[in-house]
C-alpha cells in the first residue's frame, strides 16, 4: 500500500509526460513509498502511448484513460477514485508545477493540526503571461471575498490532501479550483504552502482568459450556494 499517491491529469502534454515522471522519482524515490497515477483525458495527441512506454522505467506509473473527453476535474476525481493511498497529491501535467516541492508539502503535512486535511500550494512568483496573471489575480479576489476561504491562490495544480475527505465533497466541473472552500464547508481546514512555479517549455495552454472568466463566475455562484446552505454538526456516541 503506497503512502502517497500523485496524481496528474494530461491532455495532449506528449513532451511534458518523461521530464515530469523523472523529477517526480528524483523528488520521490527513497522518501516516501508512491504510486504516480496519470489520467489521459482523451488526448488526441500521442500521450497514451508516451505513457505506455514509460511504464518500464517507472514501475510506480499506473494509466488511466478518459474514454470521451471530460476535463481536467473529472480526471481529477477518477484519479483519486482509482488511488490505494489516503492521502494524494496533485500536479499539472504541463510542468510548471515542481515536484520538488512534494516534500515541503509533506513536511507541512507532518506539522499541522489533526483538522487539516489540504495542503494547497500557493505560487508567490507566477511565470505566465501577463493575461494569466491579470485574470487569476481577479478571480482570486473576488473569489475570496466572496467565499470568504481565506486562500491566496486556488489555481495552483499542486496540492495535497486526504482522499477520504474529497470523496466527501460534492462533485462539479471545475471542482478543483475550488477546494480549499469545500473542504472548509465539510468541516475541515486548510494551509497554503508557499512553492515555486515555472514557465511552460512544450506544448500549449488548454485555457483561454475569456473560458476562465465565465465559466468561473457561474461556478463562483454555485459554490456561494453550497457554502451558505452548508452545515457540519459534530456527533458524539453514547
Amino acid at each position: 500500500m503506497p503512502q502517497l499517491s500523485v496524481v496528474v491529469p494530461v491532455f495532449n502534454e506528449r513532451d511534458n509526460i518523461p521530464p515530469l515522471l523523472a523529477e517526480i522519482a528524483t523528488a520521490l524515490r527513497g522518501r516516501v513509498d508512491y504510486e504516480v497515477i496519470y489520467i489521459d483525458d482523451d488526448s488526441s495527441d500521442d500521450s497514451r502511448a508516451v505513457l505506455a512506454a514509460q511504464k518500464s522505467s517507472h514501475p510506480e506509473l499506473r494509466v488511466l484513460h478518459h474514454v470521451t473527453r471530460s476535463g481536467q476535474s473529472t480526471a481529477v476525481w477518477n484519479g483519486v477514485r482509482e488511488a490505494r493511498s489516503p492521502w494524494i497529491a496533485t500536479l499539472d501535467g504541463d510542468g510548471q508545477n515542481d515536484p520538488a516541492d512534494i516534500p515541503k508539502l509533506l513536511a507541512a503535512r507532518a506539522a499541522a493540526a489533526a483538522e487539516t486535511r489540504l495542503f494547497a500550494g500557493w505560487r508567490t512568483t507566477r511565470r505566465d503571461s501577463f493575461n494569466k496573471r491579470i485574470s487569476s489575480k481577479i478571480a482570486n479576489a473576488v473569489r475570496s471575498r466572496m467565499l470568504r476561504d481565506a486562500t491566496p491562490d486556488t489555481g495552483c495544480g499542486l496540492k495535497l490532501f486526504d482522499r477520504e475527505v474529497f470523496l466527501r465533497l460534492p462533485y462539479f466541473d471545475h471542482m478543483h479550483r475550488y477546494l480549499p472552500a469545500l473542504v472548509k464547508r465539510a468541516g475541515f481546514q486548510s494551509q497554503s504552502v508557499p512553492v515555486s512555479h515555472r514557465p511552460r517549455t512544450a506544448g500549449v495552454s488548454k485555457y483561454g482568459m475569456l473560458d476562465r472568466l465565465w465559466v468561473g463566475l457561474a461556478d463562483l455562484r454555485g459554490v456561494a450556494w453550497l457554502m451558505r446552505r452548508g452545515k457540519v454538526t459534530k456527533v458524539e456516541e453514547l
